[in-house]
């Protein structure tokens, strides 16, 4: 008895075009009662065991196809308003659904199994009208940076007795969102950008607007109407616009430090949520980050980036994670989404110790280069390759995160001493600062 009721129990799978199909009776013992039923009629041949029988089998039957064809003449669209946001900022999807059906819907459950954390789609559709057309939107606040599956979505719905569930499975409704890290606008950042020093003029051709203008061509399509050089045009009786090269100011470098063994995190504790965390200035709003200096150190190295690419300064990025990531320098839009998209996804899995990055690549960057280091490690290793870069003509600052705040331990004070004799310009974020208010200033120590 025990078996053939767990095998009732179990669900029936039927692999089909649109998605698997999931089917699980739920009321057994009526299937028990058909079947004694049956065999009274056969043994006593009277009519009502033959009708109580009959009247069983009809209402399996009608509730099976009733439950089948509810979750088949059912249409769910999925789009994805914003397929990349940022850590602060709201994630928004629309959700079209229609009764193509001629019955009406009793009930229909939508379920969702999206990776973002608090990203709440599913939900029960009672009484859908046949040929009903109905959306919403879902908006969720985005805490995590990274880059998360969305859907498949699996659509559940039954007949009037509550028999049958149907499960079906949509694959079409997966979808991909990027997150990107926190990035807030500093209104200044040590040292001012007039004391930065620049280098040699690069004789290197560029698409961006700059001070230098080497010769004049001919217009092509794509090219900006701010380029045109309108009394060439006059004098030709043609569109002829400017060239330009890139201004002899150097190029920012940001070494993000995301080594495995120095990177400390404060564990939530039951029940507390990211609401109840240190607050950070974004926009008009406060965001929390998570108490851990791998996320304060990506929000950190976005921010810097975007403020120099804000100041039409060519920044790269250096970061040794589970690869070795290296993005060349360059300006606008284009090079801080590059930047982004790598951030999302950047984590603390590294082996070397920074020290030795930092050697290693700072070692064929020129004079005059701006070098931005973002590290929670307060070993001097790192420190005395950063005094060795400077001394090569290398132009560096340094952003340490108190890893003492966020549950570790370290001699942060005497890195910063150690910065400020060495002659680098540092700043030292705890965890629950505001990064706008912390790096928004002239930072302790020379600036020339």
């Amino acid at each position: 008895m025990k078996r053939v009721r767990r095998l009732l129990r179990e669900p029936i799978w039927i692999p089909l075009r649109s998605g698997p199909l999931h089917i699980s009776m739920r009321h057994w013992p009526l299937l028990l009662i058909w079947v004694i039923l049956t065999a009274f009629a056969f043994q006593t041949e009277r009519d009502i065991f033959f009708r109580l029988s009959y009247l069983i089998l009809a209402v399996i039957f009608l509730s099976f196809l009733w439950a089948a064809y509810s979750v088949f003449t059912f249409q769910l669209e999925r789009r994805l308003v914003t397929p990349r946001t940022q850590v602060g900022r709201v994630a928004e999807e629309l959700f079209l659904v229609r009764n193509s059906g001629a019955l009406a819907k009793i009930w229909m459950e939508v379920r969702d199994e999206s990776e973002l954390p608090g990203h709440r789609v599913g939900r029960v559709l009672n009484g859908l009208q046949a040929g009903v057309r109905w959306s919403w939107n879902v908006r969720t606040l985005c805490r995590q940076r990274g880059r998360f599956h969305l859907g498949p979505i699996t659509l559940a719905s039954g007949d009037p007795f509550g028999l049958f569930v149907f499960q079906r499975r949509l694959p079409n409704t997966a979808a991909s969102l990027t997150v990107y890290p926190m990035a807030v606008d500093l209104p200044v950042f040590a040292p001012p950008m007039g004391h930065l020093s620049g280098g040699d003029t690069q004789r290197r051709r560029t698409h961006h607007t700059t001070t230098n203008v080497v010769g004049t061509r001919e217009y092509a399509p794509g090219d900006s109407f701010n380029r045109i050089h309108w009394r060439s045009t006059a004098r030709t009786d043609r569109l002829i616009v400017k060239e330009f090269e890139l201004d002899p100011s150097a190029d920012v470098w940001v070494f993000l430090d995301m080594e495995r063994g120095v990177q400390a995190s404060k564990p939530l504790d039951d029940g507390e949520d990211l609401s109840d965390l240190g607050q950070m200035w974004f926009g008009n709003q406060r965001t929390r980050l998570t108490p851990s200096t791998e996320e304060y150190d990506v929000s950190i190295a976005a921010t810097v980036a975007r403020y120099y690419l804000r100041q039409h300064r060519a920044v790269g990025l250096v970061a040794y994670g589970h690869h070795r990531e290296l993005i060349q320098p360059d300006r606008g839009d284009r090079q801080l989404n590059r930047l982004l998209e790598v951030l999302a996804v950047l984590r603390a899995e590294g082996n070397l110790p920074f020290s030795h990055v930092l050697g290693v690549e700072s070692a064929h960057l020129g004079r005059n280069i701006t070098v931005v280091t973002v590290c929670p490690s307060a070993d001097l290793e790192w420190i005395k390759t950063a005094r060795e870069a400077k001394r090569r003509g290398l132009r560096v600052i340094s952003v340490l995160t108190d890893i003492n705040t966020f549950g570790g331990r370290g001699e942060t004070k005497a890195a910063a001493s150690e910065l400020f004799a060495s002659g680098i310009p540092n700043y030292v974020v705890r965890e629950g600062d505001d990064l706008r208010g912390v790096l928004g200033q002239w930072a302790s120590g020379p600036t020339p």
